[in-house]
């Protein structure tokens, strides 16, 4: 399933704007703190990490709500405008260059690389800072020798790849789809997406850096403005342009996403120290190898091309079907992970946290951070796929049922949508519990080996289900394939990375899944009951929930019975720091 959806991304809170690298002190610019007090602490020593975690979770749940409105809006506005044809297979196949590199440049790779880097260059920062004056603190910065020595590199290695992209588009869909009758319109769309891989690498850069220093809302808003971006140039230019529009919409949003982060950017991180000073370029030599050091690169990518690869076998094995087949499997996947983007959010938030324990040594933070972080995301992820697998007709003709979207895409839609629901635990766990093992100073190839081990299973499944039942094998091997990954992760990292129970994690996320098979067979049954699919959906967002919660407390689900004095909780420290 593709990982980039209406509003996945960085999500999170601001902070205040950290004082730069000076004569000593904090990140606020007073004097410096003990890895104690940073742990305990938000960015500026103003509030206790626990209460700065309750606020950026807060934020980031309306920051995700917005950016997944105008994604609905976006998909809204392409079924109504294109349906699921020939016009919108062209554009969705164009859009997997994009998609991948979302998954590389911004949400996986990325994020699992630059966070923690960041994040050790902060450490060193405040241990090295002592006894300089602010001109050699500012000059010696690990954190904007690390930028200096990264960005300019990365940036010219990006539109490199752009270019060879847009000239190599023939044969890119020649490979995404070769079953594609007509590959003339899928060629010129592919070009225009083509330009985000440079777009994308640096707003994927902006937000990790921005991440590592707690400051969540640039990054949270990218997903905002690039939505906006797509709908606005559609809207303006359909009528000339056709379905291109929406390829260049894409271009524009990427565009978009880089100038939200860039004055945020320049004012809590900075471009790095400029060359030609014996002293700073000594020291960012010796920083250069950091990234490759600390973030292994190659296992990292390797995990993020496997996930996302499972996208390119799924248009590779639909091309072949017929037209529609790739749009009824891209608005099926828009819905279905909607619970899983806003599951994923508390890990979001919480990544520089686990990443900064595990660098301090705290093993024990770590641990506990990473089993609440299971609990609380596959709580949200259960209950949202209950009801996404009990109304999915109701949803989708709500959603998408006017203009060239037909009653019957809506029945194709929606039966594959219930397919894809079985994996989204599986998806929510991978994104989940892959941060911890690319937490540490050197992540190990287990992600990518379990990722490898998954997407094979996707592959063999689909290529043998395709043949019988089309769309629903496809939908059902990606969820077998994830599903394969995320069990590997579960039983590899207690005994690799962070010592969480397995077990006892495994029984706890067993009893939600009682309680979400209870609930989604209830809104299976009752949803025909009620006519007007508006009218049904609204009171299935009621019935479901009240019976998951039903369930899980009769079966003594803990996260159920403890979830209401977690609200409490949560709302106490809000209200403390607002």
């Amino acid at each position: 399933m593709r990982i980039a959806a209406w509003a996945d991304g960085p999500a999170g809170a601001r902070r205040g704007r950290p004082g730069e690298a000076g004569a000593g002190g904090g990140p606020d610019g007073g004097p410096p703190r003990s890895p104690a007090a940073a742990s305990t602490e938000a960015p500026g020593g103003s509030q206790p990490l626990g209460r700065f975690l309750a606020k950026a979770a807060a934020v980031t749940a309306g920051l995700t709500a917005a950016g997944a409105v105008f994604g609905l809006v976006r998909d809204q506005t392409i079924a109504h405008l294109f349906g699921a044809g020939h016009d919108s297979d062209a554009f969705l196949i164009a859009w997997t260059v994009p998609e991948m590199a979302s998954t590389l440049l911004i949400e996986d790779a990325m994020a699992l690389l630059m966070v923690p880097a960041f994040s050790h260059a902060l450490a060193r920062r405040a241990a090295n800072r002592t006894g300089l004056t602010r001109k050699e603190a500012r000059a010696q910065d690990p954190v904007r020798l690390l930028v200096g020595a990264t960005l300019p590199r990365l940036v010219l290695f990006l539109a490199v790849v752009a270019a060879l992209l847009v000239l190599a588009a023939p044969a890119v869909v020649s490979v995404l789809a070769p079953g594609l009758p007509d590959p003339g319109l899928a060629v010129q769309c592919t070009r225009l997406t083509a330009l985000t891989v440079l777009s994308f690498g640096i707003a994927g850069y902006f937000s990790a850096a921005l991440r590592a220093h707690r400051s969540f809302v640039p990054p949270a808003a990218i997903y905002v403005s690039y939505n906006i971006g797509i709908i606005g140039t559609m809207v303006a230019l359909h009528a000339l342009w056709g379905v291109r529009a929406a390829a260049a919409g894409v271009a524009v949003g990427g565009l978009l996403m880089v100038l939200v982060q860039l004055p945020s950017f320049i004012r809590n991180v900075g471009f790095g120290t400029p060359g030609g000073r014996g002293a700073a370029r000594s020291r960012r030599d010796r920083d250069r190898p950091t990234l490759i050091a600390f973030g292994v690169i190659a296992p990292v990518i390797f995990f993020a091309v496997s996930r996302q690869s499972q996208v390119l076998v799924e248009r590779f094995l639909a091309a072949s079907l017929p037209p529609g087949a790739i749009s009824h499997l891209n608005y099926a996947q828009k819905v279905a992970q909607m619970p899983m983007v806003l599951s994923l959010m508390i890990c979001t938030v919480t990544f520089p946290v686990v990443a900064q324990a595990m660098a301090g040594g705290e093993r024990e933070k770590a641990r506990r951070r990473v089993e609440r972080d299971l609990a609380l995301a596959s709580l949200a992820v259960l209950m949202g796929t209950a009801l996404v697998i009990g109304y999915a007709p109701q949803i989708i003709q709500v959603l998408f049922e006017r203009g060239a979207f037909t009653h019957q895409d809506t029945l194709a839609t929606a039966s594959v949508m219930r397919v894809y629901g079985i994996g989204l635990l599986g998806h929510c766990l991978v994104g989940a519990l892959s941060r911890p093992f690319f937490s540490t100073a050197r992540p190990t190839w287990f992600p990518a080996f379990a990722m490898a081990a998954g997407l094979l299973v996707n592959i063999v499944a689909g290529a043998f289900a395709v043949r019988w039942w089309g769309t629903y094998g496809i939908a059902a091997a990606n969820a077998a394939g994830i599903s394969t990954t995320a069990a590997l992760l579960l039983t590899g990292l207690g005994s690799r990375i962070v010592a969480i129970q397995v077990r006892r994690v495994a029984v706890s996320i067993g009893r939600l899944g009682v309680a979400a098979v209870a609930a989604g067979a209830t809104g299976w049954i009752a949803g025909p009951m009620i006519p007007d699919p508006l009218l049904s959906a609204a009171l299935g967002c009621l019935l479901v929930p009240a019976m998951f919660g039903a369930t899980g407390t009769a079966i003594r689900a803990l996260e159920v019975t403890a979830l209401p004095a977690q609200i409490s909780q949560l709302t106490q420290r809000f209200r403390n720091v607002r």
